[in-house]
């Protein structure tokens, strides 16, 4: 379902993932991440890094406006001096909402450079909406049960966390939470990059089904971010009228 595009985005992003790379470890709403990028490319383009490097204790100061300390987060991000770095790591204590995000980006930017620097090689940064640890990515997966407007009894409920959780272990995944509705499951996990993610869920599927067919073949997978049950229901509503449209297509 969901997962087809993903997945294939992902395993052809991996392909040609270098040794050396670095994953952002929060959960930041894709949608700031790209406003960060974008603000980042802006000021880069204006070289005002070591200006913004002297004036970095401005991040301190409650009268200085959030657009200034938007400019200094950015620019000291990319300053090579730990001095940069310690600012960015203080900041990042201290800073409330979207500057907090804006704040943990430039942290993993600054702490990029530094590890760059001292090792003297390229290093990649994988950042997405659920964040991961390590060299795991954190995943969402949604699996749909088949009676669609009932929930799992607690039989299986039971065996679709057993069964999730030892199917993870197996390829050195970690569970971190799972909560059950009536129509689906869903369950916050994290894999390793390496890992086909979309098969170790399908294998859960099947385990499961052997048990009484509870459980749909398709399922939702995103590393983007936590769908409200309203999400949910649309995307599944929104792939059935899609198989229709298709179903009528090849009968006209």
């Amino acid at each position: 379902m969901e997962g087809d595009k993903f997945y294939k985005n992902i395993q052809k992003a991996l392909e040609d993932l270098p040794e050396n790379f670095s994953i952002l470890e929060e959960q930041i709403d894709v949608g700031i991440q790209m406003k960060y990028f974008e603000f980042t490319k802006k000021q880069r383009e204006k070289d005002i890094d070591e200006g913004c490097f002297i004036e970095r204790d401005q991040l301190f100061d409650d009268e200085v406006g959030e657009e200034r300390k938007k400019e200094i987060l950015t620019s000291i991000a990319v300053y090579d001096d730990v001095r940069a770095y310690r600012t960015l790591e203080k900041y990042v204590q201290e800073a409330k909402g979207e500057l907090k995000q804006w704040a943990i980006l430039a942290l993993q930017e600054s702490r990029m450079l530094m590890h760059s620097s001292l090792l003297d090689e390229h290093q990649v940064f994988i950042s997405t909406g659920l964040g991961g640890k390590g060299q795991k990515l954190r995943y969402y997966v949604v699996f749909l049960n088949k009676e669609k407007d009932e929930m799992l009894t607690a039989t299986q409920q039971k065996l679709l966390k057993d069964e999730l959780i030892f199917e993870l272990k197996k390829h050195d995944g970690e569970f971190e939470s799972m909560d059950f509705m009536e129509g689906f499951s869903s369950s916050l996990v994290m894999l390793p990059l390496q890992v086909e993610i979309r098969q170790v869920f399908q294998n859960v599927i099947e385990e499961c089904n052997q048990y009484g067919g509870f459980l749909q073949d398709d399922l939702i997978i995103t590393n983007v971010k936590i769908m409200s049950r309203g999400e949910i229901i649309q995307l599944i509503h929104q792939k059935k009228n899609d198989n229709f449209d298709e179903l009528e297509n090849e009968e006209n």
